[in-house]
């Protein structure tokens, strides 16, 4: 009952004075609505590179090869997750530094029973498809088999790039719907079956004909980083037998990455090591280069934690906002207790005790600070919000970041509160009677 009429006085005190309370609320209110927007694009992010890590293929395995350190031992490491500090990198690598096709072949072999599918690519270039009078920009990527096993494509006419064209090398292609928007009129039917010149850069003008169309899909919540990568990646993405483009370009059967799908039941993470271990008698004399197998799963523990720890720094700078909005309670409370010191010494009078009055002005502190708290995180979560849909991002508020920030808040009026409600708990009755 106490504790009620002591909200109810707090809550008064709070309307009698309305701007200095906002005032006093302004920099709680930052704090907690910068927190909230951060945590809340933070969340988002980290969720929507789940989900298309999901989409890639969580269980398959990443082979790459890999820079060993300075005294030649093996260390962590696979493309943008964590790389070596080493004498050694990738535009160093030798011929005997790669994968060869038939390392590939030799592994697929060995471990048949745990493999579904080897999916090796490798980009050709970017150039010009032409076909008649007409000519459009493209993106070319040689694939093996196992690309369209791992990977959705969605066909929209004719047929996936088979199995007897990756065996005998055919000059075959799968095409995107918007090269048939731009040489065939967006007429499926017309562009199967049909003859064009592939005119890509520091690679042999070739003739290819198209067997199947297909419409890009692009991962939810990352329309906006589609549209950059196509804008980057030279136009309409074309698809040929692997092969095929090293025809093309005229490179050797070599590679420094490739990506194992596995069976139902296999342990990925187990497999990996395997992997590891099988290629490492092919470089145990490579001074400067290892192969490693690493999960999906393992690069999404370091992408989440790079970007958890990102974003738990910037929001214990926000943070500070919250210590400079505490101040600004204790000062307020310090000024409303002076204000009040008649009012102390005639409930001191009357019988209260210390306790009752201390407790009285640390609820006041703690339902300023909550109110502060709500406004705060009703406007941070519209400007994460926000923020997250220029991204690209579905907005994921932090339910754990959000009970937090409440609780927090509420903390900062109990800490930054305690001295005023001290002071007047601690205060003669007799001199605050008398305070004029």
């Amino acid at each position: 009952m106490l504790i009620a009429e002591n909200i109810l006085l707090a809550l008064n005190s709070i309307m009698s004075n309305k701007m200095r309370a906002f005032l006093t609320m302004l920099g709680i209110i930052i704090g907690i609505g910068s927190v909230i927007s951060i945590l809340t694009v933070g969340n988002s992010l980290t969720l929507t590179i789940e989900d298309n890590m999901q989409s890639m293929g969580s269980k398959d395995v990443y082979v790459a090869v890999t820079p060993k350190n300075s005294n030649g031992k093996a260390e962590s490491a696979i493309d943008g997750v964590k790389y070596p500090e080493s004498e050694a990198s990738r535009k160093d690598m030798a011929d005997s530094d790669y994968i060869t096709g038939d390392m590939i072949k030799d592994m697929s072999d060995k471990f048949k029973e745990q493999i579904y599918a080897v999916n090796v690519s490798e980009q050709v270039g970017a150039g010009t498809a032409a076909y008649g009078s007409k000519d459009t920009n493209i993106s070319v990527t040689g694939v093996s088999a196992g690309y369209f096993l791992t990977n959705s494509v969605e066909i929209k006419g004719g047929r996936m790039i088979g199995a007897s064209d990756f065996s005998n090398v055919r000059n075959v292609c799968l095409v995107e719907q918007s090269l048939v928007d731009d040489l065939f009129d967006g007429k499926v039917d017309n562009a199967l079956g049909r003859e064009v010149e592939f005119d890509i850069e520091d690679a042999k003008t070739t003739t290819f004909t198209i067997v199947g169309v297909y419409e890009r899909v692009e991962n939810p919540g990352m329309g906006s980083m589609s549209s950059m990568m196509e804008l980057f990646s030279g136009g309409s993405k074309v698809y040929i037998p692997l092969k095929a483009g090293k025809q093309m370009t005229g490179s050797k059967d070599l590679y420094s990455t490739f990506r194992v799908s596995t069976t139902v039941g296999v342990d990925t993470e187990q497999f990996a090591n395997e992997l590891t271990n099988y290629f490492k008698p092919y470089y145990s004399g490579n001074p400067n280069f290892q192969v490693q197998a690493i999960t999906f799963e393992g690069m999404l523990s370091s992408l989440t934690s790079i970007i958890d720890t990102v974003t738990l720094g910037i929001s214990i700078i926000a943070g500070i906002a919250l210590l400079v909005g505490g101040i600004g309670v204790m000062n307020i409370m310090l000024v409303s207790v002076t204000e009040r010191t008649r009012e102390i010494g005639t409930r001191k009078a009357l019988g209260a005790r210390n306790s009752s009055i201390r407790i009285q002005f640390l609820i006041e502190a703690m339902i300023i600070c909550l109110i502060g708290g709500i406004i705060g995180l009703i406007l941070g979560l519209i400007g994460g919000s926000l923020l997250s849909a220029l991204l690209g991002y579905p907005a994921t508020p932090s339910i754990p970041g959000v009970i937090f920030s409440l609780l927090f808040s509420m903390g900062i009026g109990l800490a930054f509160g305690y001295f005023p409600a001290d002071k007047a708990a601690k205060m003669n009755p007799i001199d605050a009677l008398r305070y004029e």
